[in-house]
């Protein structure tokens, strides 16, 4: 699993959230391996944080995607326009059980 976090000034979240999905997740979509991806959004007052968490099938397929050091963030050129700061950093994870419904 990884995930990447990213803060956007309030007034431009939505448009962001338009972009993260047809943008993005075109993106990560046409790697494969990708089994799960989720766009998440939480709003503060001046701010809005997005949450992005991916689940893959392995780290191969996550370095198709993020290239040879996977744990480094993959920002758009887009990204300058709406990103408060860009962390360097994802935080990875190895899914180790999960429950299906």
């Amino acid at each position: 699993m990884r995930l990447w976090h990213g803060e956007v000034a309030i007034d431009q979240a939505d448009e962001y959230e338009k972009f993260m999905v047809e943008r993005a997740a075109p993106d990560y979509s046409s790697v494969d391996g990708l089994l799960n991806l989720y766009f998440q959004r939480r709003n503060e007052r001046t701010k809005a944080h997005f949450l992005l968490v991916t689940i893959w099938d392995s780290l191969e397929s996550i370095k198709n995607f993020a290239g040879l050091k996977p744990e480094l963030a993959k920002y758009y050129p887009e990204d300058e326009d709406f990103l408060l700061t860009k962390e360097k950093y994802t935080s990875m994870y190895e899914v180790f059980y999960q429950k299906e419904k």
